[in-house]
């Protein structure tokens, strides 16, 4: 994560990509995957896409087509030993393919596994249970959603690039919104209790970073990594507060607007 001109900047993400040749030619636009599924991180897997940033996605969903959309998949860069399982940010053409741009690489939102990144031939599956489970290649748990036994009906990758896992009635079970990381996209809410946390480098994805954001009941607060945290920026509300919903801070329209004692439809108490 990089820290640019203003403190809050490091911690979203904007979609900037040119145009041109797709390095794949079959069609693709699958959101949506059903129990029983299964995805392999394979060298010879199809929609995979290299890029001369060294980065490397296997879309897995993607969400759209034609300009830059959200998909999902492996994604790893440099020597690519090890991978993540993330929501990235990539241009398609007309077609619904991946494309190859030389400006604007595949841009990383959300990752599951940023603390423990996985082999080649690693497997997602999508149990017939209902459970999203991420396994190492000699067979290791990496990660799980836990939601087996949950009436899990389907996975779903939105146009806001929200993972999400739905019951029979299209209500979220689980949803990637609820475990942000290190950036926000449009329209994602960061609610009180949540933490936005940089990455330690560009080339070591675990959390740990120097910088982080919390999300509290009075406002928004920006750490520098110390023991404790100490507190560089912050934007309080300490009046009464009006509002019985959860304090929370949302990135619409290239601004974050935070709300503490307003609620939506109303405007935000404060837009930076």
């Amino acid at each position: 994560m990089m820290i640019m001109s203003s403190w809050w900047t490091a911690f979203f993400t904007v979609a900037s990509f040119s145009y041109l040749a797709c390095v794949t030619s079959q069609p693709y636009d699958y959101p949506t995957a059903n129990l029983s599924s299964s995805w392999i991180n394979s060298v010879s897997a199809n929609h995979s896409v290299s890029f001369t940033d060294n980065s490397t996605v296997r879309a897995i969903l993607l969400r759209g087509t034609f300009g830059p959309k959200y998909a999902c998949g492996f994604y790893c860069s440099g020597t690519c030993e090890r991978y993540l399982f993330s929501v990235f940010i990539v241009q398609t053409n007309s077609d619904g393919g991946i494309t190859s741009p030389d400006k604007g690489f595949p841009q990383v939102v959300w990752s599951a596994n940023r603390n423990s990144p996985f082999r080649i031939n690693a497997t997602l599956q999508l149990t017939p249970d209902g459970d999203l489970v991420l396994r190492d290649a000699d067979g290791t748990l990496t990660w799980s959603t836990n939601t087996a036994g949950k009436s899990v009906a389907g996975l779903n990758l939105t146009e806001m690039g929200n993972l999400v896992l739905f019951d029979e009635k299209k209500a979220v079970v689980w949803q990637s919104f609820d475990h942000p990381t290190d950036a926000l996209v449009p329209g994602q809410v960061l609610v009180a209790g949540m933490n936005l946390t940089a990455a330690v480098l560009a080339t070591n994805w675990s959390e740990g970073g120097v910088f982080s954001v919390s999300m509290t009941s009075q406002g928004l607060v920006a750490y520098v990594t110390a023991d404790p945290p100490q507190a560089y920026y912050d934007e309080l509300y300490y009046g009464p507060n009006q509002n019985k919903e959860a304090s929370y801070v949302k990135y619409q329209n290239g601004s974050l607007q935070l709300y503490v004692n307003s609620v939506e439809p109303s405007g935000p108490d404060w837009l930076f």
